[in-house]
C-alpha cells in the first residue's frame, strides 16, 4: 500500500516512523517533511496548504490512504477534496474540523450536546471583553477564536495580564484573524491530560493517554508554547476516569457530530483538566497533538496503518482493542533561544548519529533542514523531540534525558521536569 504523510513537524515525523513499521505500507510518502522523515520515507516538496498539488500527487502516485497531520489543511477543507476526487484519506471533513477551528462553535457545540466544560463568553470586541474580565475577575482564561499555533491561549492571573491578551487580539493583531473573536474561560483547576481517540464516524478507540507541558520553563512558569514536551501514559487519568471520559465527552461528541450531519472521522484530540466536579474539555483538536504523538505512538502495540485504515473506511468496530505497551515513555522538546517568540535559524546541530544505536531511543525532528553541504540545522522554534521508551516513567525520563545530553546546537532550551507529575504519583 502506498501511503501520504501530510506536515513536516514532530508530530509527522513520528507518524511517518510508526506507519514505515507496518508490512502492509510498500512506499510512503511525506508532503514535505525534513530531514527526519527522509529517514524512513520519500519527502516530497509540497507544502502542507497546497491543497490543489497534495490531490495531484495522490491521483498521479495511486495514493491508498493519506494521513493528514496538521491542523489547517484539515481546517481548510482538504478531507473534502480528497474524497471529492476518490481518494481514501484519514481526518475529519471542514465542517466537523471545526470543533478546533472555532473555540467558539466548539463551546456552542459542547453546551447543545451536555459536554462538561468551563464556563465561556464570547467577545467580538475590545471594550465588551474587558468589561467582562473587570466584572469576573481573575485568574481567568483568554483564547483567541481561531487557529494560532497552540499560543493563543493566555491564562491570566490577574486582569491586567487578561487585558494585555485582549489588547493582543484585537489591538495588536498578534494572531490575525484568529483573534478578531476571542472565547473567555473560567479558570479551572487540576492535573490536565489529553486523550486521543481514533474514530471512523460512528465508533471510536482511545490511544493511551498523555499529558503536555505547554509553559515554557520549569514549574510551569514563563509563556505558553506550543509544548515543550510529554509522557505517555498519564497516571492522573485512572480506568474509572478514561470511562466517564469515554462516557461524558467522547461518545456525546460522535453523536452530536453525526446528528449534525458531520460524522466525524479522523483523530479527535480532548484536552482534559481532570478537576474536583470530574473531568472537564479545555479544548479539542481535529489531530494528533504535538508533542503528545512523540509520546504516545511509541506506547501503541498496533499496526498503524491497520488502525487509520479501517477508521478512513468505517470499519473501526472489527478492529478490536488498541495494546499498550508496557512502561511509558517520555519526550523531551529541545527549542530555539527565543522561542516562542522570534528565533535564530540555521544553526548546527551535532549529536543526531550517536542516538540512533539506542532502540529505546528516538530523536523526532520538528524544526529542522538540510543546509547547503547537507547539514541538518535548526529551521524552526520547537527543533527536535527527543523520545525515549522504559519500563517505568522515572526509567523513560532518566533515558531521554542522557540522550539530551547528546544533543548540541548553539542557544538550544529545554525543560528539565518533564514527567514531574507522575513521579509525584509514582514515588
Amino acid at each position: 500500500m502506498k501511503v501520504l504523510v501530510i506536515g513536516s513537524g514532530g508530530r509527522e515525523h513520528a507518524l511517518a516512523w510508526k506507519l514505515a513499521q507496518s508490512p502492509k505500507v510498500t512506499r510512503l510518502y511525506i508532503a514535505p517533511g525534513n530531514p527526519g522523515t527522509a529517514q524512513v520515507g520519500a519527502n516530497v516538496p509540497i507544502l502542507s496548504e497546497d491543497l490543489d498539488g497534495l490531490l495531484g500527487f495522490a491521483e498521479e502516485e495511486r495514493i491508498d490512504l493519506t494521513v493528514v497531520g496538521p491542523e489547517a489543511p484539515l481546517v481548510a477543507g482538504i478531507v473534502d477534496r480528497f474524497r471529492e476526487g476518490g481518494r481514501l484519506v484519514f481526518g475529519p471533513t471542514e465542517a466537523a474540523a471545526r470543533l478546533e477551528g472555532s473555540k467558539h462553535f466548539a463551546k456552542e457545540f459542547m453546551r447543545a450536546n451536555g459536554i462538561p466544560t468551563a464556563r465561556s463568553e464570547t467577545f467580538d470586541a475590545l471594550e465588551p471583553a474587558l468589561a467582562y474580565v473587570r466584572k469576573e475577575g481573575a485568574p481567568i482564561v483568554v483564547k483567541a477564536d481561531g487557529l494560532a499555533a497552540g499560543k493563543g491561549v493566555t491564562v491570566a492571573l490577574d486582569v491586567a495580564t487578561a487585558a494585555r491578551a485582549l489588547s493582543e487580539c484585537f489591538e495588536s493583531r498578534a494572531f490575525g484573524e484568529a483573534g478578531g473573536r476571542v472565547v473567555i474561560e473560567e479558570y479551572l483547576e487540576g492535573e490536565e491530560v489529553s486523550v486521543l481517540a481514533i474514530c471512523d464516524g460512528t465508533s471510536f478507540l482511545t490511544l493511551p493517554s498523555s499529558q503536555d507541558h505547554k509553559r515554557l520553563l520549569d514549574n510551569d512558569q514563563g509563556p505558553n508554547t506550543g509544548g515543550m514536551g510529554a509522557y505517555s501514559p498519564a497516571p492522573a487519568l485512572t480506568e474509572e476516569l478514561r470511562a466517564r471520559v469515554e462516557r461524558e465527552v467522547l461518545q456525546p461528541t460522535m453523536a452530536g457530530m453525526a446528528r449534525a450531519g458531520t460524522p466525524y472521522v479522523g483523530v479527535l484530540y480532548a484536552g482534559m483538566m481532570l478537576t474536583s466536579g470530574g473531568p472537564k474539555v479545555l479544548e479539542f483538536n481535529c489531530r494528533m497533538g504535538d508533542p503528545e504523538t512523540q509520546a504516545v505512538l511509541p506506547m501503541v502495540e498496533n499496526d498503524l496503518f491497520e488502525l487509520f485504515h479501517a477508521a478512513a473506511s468505517g470499519g473501526l468496530q472489527a478492529f478490536g482493542p488498541i495494546r499498550a505497551a508496557r512502561g511509558a515513555a517520555v519526550c523531551v522538546v529541545l527549542a530555539s533561544e527565543g522561542y516562542p517568540g522570534s528565533y535564530p535559524k540555521g544553526r548546527l546541530i551535532e549529536g543526531l548519529e550517536s542516538l540512533r544505536r539506542d532502540p529505546e531511543v528516538v530523536v523526532f525532528h520538528a524544526g529542522t533542514r538540510f543546509d547547503e553541504s547537507g547539514r541538518v540545522v535548526t529551521a524552526g522554534g520547537r527543533v527536535l523531540g527527543v523520545t525515549a521508551r522504559g519500563d517505568s516513567v522515572r526509567a523513560a525520563i532518566e533515558r531521554a534525558y542522557r540522550a539530551v545530553e547528546q544533543v548540541r546546537f548553539e542557544g538550544m532550551s529545554f525543560r528539565r521536569d518533564i514527567g514531574r507529575r507522575a513521579i509525584a504519583r509514582s514515588g
